[in-house]
C-alpha cells in the first residue's frame, strides 16, 4: 500500500493499492511486473486505476508522484563539502546553500556503483539514492570517514515529485515554493527542490515521514493530480535517465548514460574539470580520446507479442548487443524500454527481445558529430 494512502486515495473510489492490485490493472502484466521485481518500488502504487490518463496530467496540467521509496542520507560537520567531493564525481566543495545537482559514485575502473542526487543545505547535505544501493553507499560513506569532520546517518524523509505546467501555482497554492531550476528552499519541516527533468523539469517536495500523508493532500487539494509509479517511469525512460539496480549493470560507465555527463546546458552527474576522484581516470579516458562501448537508448516494443522483462538480453541474429533495463507503457509511444546497446548496433535493424521486435529510438541515438578532444590533439602532432 503506498505510503500517501488517506483522504486523496478515498476520493479516487479506494482505487489506490499496492502492486499486486496495480498487477490486475496494468494495460501490460510485464510492465507491472518489471517493476515488482525491483527492491523497494513495491511500497508505492503503481498506478491508481486510469494509468495512461495519469501520465497526460504530468504533461499538460499538474500530476503528483509518491516516491518515497527512495531512502535519504544527511551528512553534517565542518568538512561536508571537501569530504563529499573527495569521493563523488560532482564538484560540490564551494556550492553554496540552496545548490541541488547529481553525482555519480564510481569503482576505481570508474564502473557505477551509485547515482544520487545531493541537496545542499546551510547545515549539512541530503543525499537520496533508490533502495538498491542505499546501504551500499551509506557503508561506504562511513568507511571512507577518516580524519574528516562529518556525521553520517540515515533521515525519514520522502519523496514527492510534482510536475506539470501548472506546478508552479499548486505548489504556491499548497503553501509550498516553486524555486529555480537547480535550486532548494526550505518551507516549514520540508524541503522544496527543482530538477530539469523529466521533460518540463519537477518539483520535489522533501518531507519528513510523518508529514507525508498531510502533504500529498495539501498538494492534490491545491489541483495536483494522483499519478502512479508507472507515469514517472514512463516520463524518466523517455529521458534516457537510468536507475540503480534496474538500467544499470556492473560494467556500466558514465559515459554510457550522455545525460549523465556535464554540459553546457546543464551540471547533470559528471563534472568534468573538478579534483581526483575514484574512477575520474576512466571518466577523463572516455571523454578526451575515446568512446563508451555502449550507449543508453530508448527501445520501441512491438506491443503485439510478450514484453521483455528487466535483464533479458537483445539480439541481433544470434548475437547478444545490449540488455533491457526498465520496461514500461507510455501514453504517447506505447510500450517502450530503455537498453544498454552497443554503439555499433544503435542504427541496426533486426533487433529482437525473445520473440518482441525492437528498434531504437531515432532520438535516442548518440551520434558522434565531433572526435574527442584528446583524439584531435593527438592527430595534431601526428600532423593530421
Amino acid at each position: 500500500m503506498s505510503h500517501v494512502a488517506g483522504a486523496a486515495a478515498l476520493e479516487l473510489g479506494g482505487q489506490m493499492e499496492g502492486l499486486e492490485k496495480a498487477s490486475e490493472n496494468a494495460p501490460d502484466g510485464n510492465s507491472a511486473k518489471n517493476v515488482e521485481q525491483t527492491a523497494g518500488q513495491a511500497s508505492v502504487a503503481w498506478h491508481y486505476g486510469r494509468p495512461l490518463v495519469e501520465q497526460r496530467h504530468l504533461q499538460e496540467d499538474c500530476g503528483v508522484v509518491d516516491r518515497s521509496y527512495y531512502r535519504v542520507i544527511e551528512v553534517t560537520g565542518e568538512d561536508r563539502l571537501t569530504y563529499l567531493n573527495t569521493l563523488f564525481s560532482q564538484k560540490v566543495d564551494e556550492a553554496a546553500p540552496g545548490t541541488v545537482t547529481e553525482a555519480l559514485n564510481l569503482d576505481a575502473n570508474g564502473h557505477v556503483l551509485h547515482h544520487m542526487t545531493l541537496t545542499v543545505l546551510d547545515d549539512s547535505v541530503l543525499i537520496d539514492v533508490p533502495p538498491a544501493g542505499f546501504d551500499s553507499l551509506l557503508k561506504y560513506l562511513n568507511m571512507m570517514v577518516f580524519w574528516s569532520k562529518v556525521e553520517i546517518a540515515e533521515v525519514e524523509r520522502a519523496i514527492i515529485s510534482v510536475m506539470g505546467p501548472n506546478a508552479p501555482e499548486v505548489l504556491v497554492a499548497a503553501g509550498l515554493a516553486f524555486p529555480q531550476v537547480g535550486k532548494a528552499t526550505t518551507v516549514g519541516h520540508s524541503y522544496v527542490r527543482h530538477l530539469p527533468w523529466p521533460r518540463g523539469g519537477r518539483v520535489d517536495v522533501l518531507v519528513r515521514r510523518q508529514d507525508v500523508v498531510g502533504a500529498w493532500d495539501a498538494l492534490v487539494a491545491a489541483g495536483a493530480s494522483p499519478v502512479g509509479l508507472m507515469g514517472w517511469e514512463a516520463e524518466r525512460v523517455v529521458s534516457l535517465r537510468p536507475e540503480l539496480g534496474i538500467d544499470v549493470d556492473e560494467k556500466m560507465i558514465p559515459h554510457e548514460a550522455p545525460r549523465w555527463i556535464a554540459s553546457e546546458f546543464d551540471t547533470a552527474a559528471v563534472h568534468l574539470d573538478k579534483g581526483c576522484y575514484r574512477g575520474q581516470e576512466t571518466v577523463s579516458r572516455v571523454h578526451n580520446v575515446g568512446r563508451s562501448p555502449r550507449v543508453l537508448v530508448m527501445l520501441q516494443l512491438d506491443g503485439s507479442a510478450t514484453l521483455p522483462e528487466t535483464g533479458d538480453p537483445v539480439m541481433m541474429g544470434k548475437r547478444a548487443v545490449g540488455r533491457v533495463g526498465t520496461v514500461v507503457q507510455h501514453a504517447d509511444y506505447g510500450p517502450i524500454a530503455l537498453a544498454l546497446l552497443k554503439r555499433s548496433a544503435q542504427e541496426r535493424e533486426g533487433l529482437v527481445v525473445g520473440d518482441c521486435a525492437v528498434a531504437v529510438d531515432p532520438s535516442s541515438i548518440d551520434r558522434v558529430e565531433q572526435l574527442p578532444p584528446g583524439r584531435v590533439a593527438i592527430n595534431r602532432l601526428r600532423g593530421k
